[in-house]
């Protein structure tokens, strides 16, 4: 009898610790249920982080994530595996919820796209007109930059430049529009103002074509992701990267971390107009609804976002960061505009690819 209880026991023990190995195996630490996500790269340090971790693990949840590019993502991403889509912009997240269906969209967090660069090349731009004064920051005009490069203009054929005599095209660096959303993004805003609106059909996307077509070309050799140009902005100087396109929040995030890269001569000059890289999360099941809710509405999220140089839905978080760290920014950016919608911004980044 005493035998039997005691087998019976070990086969009840046993049990348990199969369980537990399964329940482990299946969400990655006991009573924590994991949630899939494929998110823009740009997110990748955010969702890594231990603290971002822990929040989401009070909440009962283990999120584990696949960065892409944000084009790849909505367009050649196989989503089955995933519980949410989380790209860097809203055209594209705009195709993937109308593709599934979804429900809802969040848009916990976003970055205005910026012009990094340093204080000598500045003043050469704005006795060129390209630079202006705005409120508390300086402004990037594009329609005066779209007639600059236009004709093709080198750097050393600016009148009175003494400071930076460069024989190459006065371009802003930028990635490669085949791969990379800040390319397309770049698009957006060079398009807008080429067309005197948003480009919005066939006959706009052939009169701005030319024009913009030439901003990527005339370049040469791309990156394909913004860390490439923005990383020789750093460390390479402005004889590499004079004028670099940049998020906002990778400027903000190497301040915040104390970076010794960044130099008290660097700068961002805010395009007018310019468009916010809105990072859209699309819930694609109920587990990815609950990180959208939470990167939403969690105060805790909030501040961490803000703290990798996000502008969030509280506008309190980034504003207490810009605060603390005594960062020249913006708190509004008033010149913004609209993206193209997808399918009109990808037939304009076909016809570039198919020029190189």
């Amino acid at each position: 009898m005493k035998r039997t209880l005691g087998i019976g026991l070990a086969v009840v023990l046993l049990a348990g610790v199969v369980t537990a190995i399964v329940l482990g195996r299946g969400d990655g630490a006991a009573g924590l249920r994991t949630v899939r996500g494929v998110i823009g790269s740009e997110k990748l340090a955010f969702f890594a982080d231990q603290r971002v971790k822990d929040v989401f693990a009070r909440h009962g949840l283990v999120v584990e994530v696949d960065p892409a590019g944000s084009r790849q993502i909505a367009t050649a991403t196989d989503l089955e595996p995933y519980d949410f889509a989380f790209p860097s912009s809203a055209p594209a997240a705009e195709k993937i919820q109308r593709d599934r269906k979804a429900a809802r969209t969040y848009a916990p967090f976003s970055s205005p796209m910026v012009v990094a660069t340093f204080d000598p090349i500045v003043d050469l731009l704005a006795k060129a007109g390209v630079v202006k004064a705005g409120p508390g920051y300086r402004t990037f005009d594009v329609q005066a930059y779209l007639a600059i490069a236009a004709t093709g203009t080198r750097w050393d054929q600016l009148p009175g430049n003494s400071f930076y005599p460069a024989r190459k095209n006065l371009l802003v660096t930028t990635t490669d529009p085949r791969d990379s959303n800040s390319a397309a993004m770049y698009l957006a805003i060079t398009s807008f103002v080429a067309n005197g609106g948003v480009v919005s059909s066939p006959d706009a996307e052939a009169k701005v074509l030319p024009a913009v077509s030439r901003l990527f070309l005339e370049q040469g050799y791309t990156q394909s992701s913004t860390e490439g140009p923005f990383e020789d902005y750093l460390s390479a100087g402005m004889g590499k990267t004079p004028l670099v396109l940049a998020y906002e929040a990778q400027f903000v995030d190497r301040v915040v971390r104390g970076d010794s890269t960044v130099r008290p001569d660097m700068e961002l000059l805010y395009p007018a107009p310019t468009v916010l890289s809105k990072h859209t999360l699309v819930p694609l099941r109920e587990a990815g609804d609950r990180v959208g809710q939470l990167l939403q509405t969690d105060a805790e999220l909030g501040r961490l976002a803000a703290a990798f140089g996000f502008r969030t839905a509280d506008p309190k978080h980034f504003d207490d960061v810009v605060r603390e760290k005594r960062l020249t920014v913006p708190r509004t950016i008033v010149d913004v505009v609209e993206p193209p919608a997808h399918e009109t911004l990808e037939r304009m980044l076909e016809a570039i690819a198919k020029q190189y």
